[in-house]
């Protein structure tokens, strides 16, 4: 079975997919989990001990797996890239605000 433009996401087909199914997986899973883990970085990180950090982020690890294999025909790093975008500019104009706020003080 070889992936295709016509079942493939196109993050997919950039990272070679196609042509080199276990390089484009593995490019593809690394894409996915640094993406992952810079959603949850932006948007849900808490301050949290060194344990626990590291237990959610070996979670995060072992969860992108099953994603990468819906994100060869689903478009999951195409949406978490989405999500990305929205959350560094929710940061900036959030930190522009409290900046704002402290002069106007």
């Amino acid at each position: 079975m070889s992936a295709t433009g016509e079942d493939s996401s196109p993050i997919a087909l950039l990272l070679g997919i196609n042509e080199h199914p276990v390089a484009g997986f593995f490019l593809l899973y690394l894409v996915i989990t640094l993406l992952t883990i810079l959603v949850y970085k932006l948007g849900f990180a808490k301050k949290l001990p060194p344990l626990k950090s590291a237990i959610i982020y070996v979670l995060l690890v072992l969860g992108c797996f099953p994603l990468t294999f819906f994100g060869i025909g689903l478009p999951v790093a195409e949406g978490l890239l989405c999500a990305a975008a929205v959350l560094i500019i929710y940061k900036i104009r959030l930190h522009q605000s409290k900046r704002n706020k402290a002069e106007n003080l």
